[in-house]
Formats: C-alpha cells, sequence, structure tokens
C-alpha cells in the first residue's frame, strides 16, 4: 500500500503508508511552530492534494526558519522533514528561494533535498 501527493492530477511523490503518516504528522508540527497552513491537504482515499501558491509560502517560511537556526538539536530535528518538503517543493513547481551565498549548513540542506528528490517514488 501507498499513498498519493497529489497536484491536480499529476503525482508528486507516493510514499509508503508510513513514511506518508509520519510526514503529514511532521507537516503538523511545523504548520504549529510556523503558524502556518501548509498547503498539503489532508489524505482522503489514500490521495492528498498540494495547493502549491500555499506550499510556497510555507516552503519558504519554513527555509528562513532553517537559515536562522543556530540550535544543533533544532537543527538536527528539523533538517529530513525541511529536505522532504522542499523537495515536494521543487517537483511541486514553487518558487523556493534558495540565496547564492547561503552558508555551508544550508548547502548541505540543499544537497539533501537533491538527494531526496532521486529517492522519492512518483
Amino acid at each position: 500500500m501507498s499513498q498519493f501527493f497529489d497536484l491536480g492530477d499529476e503525482t508528486l511523490w507516493n510514499p509508503s503508508n508510513g513514511a506518508a503518516r509520519l510526514f503529514l504528522r511532521q507537516v503538523a508540527v511545523f504548520e504549529a511552530e510556523l503558524g502556518l497552513r501548509s498547503g498539503i491537504g489532508p489524505m482522503e482515499n489514500d490521495e492528498c492534494q498540494i495547493e502549491p501558491a500555499v506550499l510556497e509560502v510555507f516552503a519558504n517560511a519554513l527555509l528562513a526558519r532553517h537559515r536562522q537556526t543556530s540550535h544543533a538539536v533544532i537543527w538536527a530535528l528539523s533538517v529530513g522533514f525541511t529536505a522532504t518538503l522542499l523537495a515536494l517543493a521543487e517537483r511541486a513547481r514553487v518558487e523556493v528561494r534558495w540565496l547564492p551565498d547561503d552558508g555551508d549548513q544550508v548547502q548541505g540542506l540543499r544537497a539533501k533535498v537533491r538527494e531526496l528528490d532521486r529517492r522519492m517514488v512518483r
């Protein structure tokens, strides 16, 4: 079994049930932390629709928070979710505002996004 994260009729990601469940629970955590909707709708009949305009605001707020984090534990707890969300956002063709002068930590995140994009089944 698997679940579908869709943009209209296009499947952006087709993870296992466990990965989808964990991701959606983390979405709720970061929506609360940022005080923003994510643009990732509820899972209904194994399908979840994505609102790209809302996702763009959320993804860039998440990236900005990640840039500002100097707390090692917060960074460690959030990097995997952040990379997964940003890979999904890029698949949804939203503008992720990477900066050319981002430091090593953010460049490492960008590399993780590219790696996950190759591994996230469509």
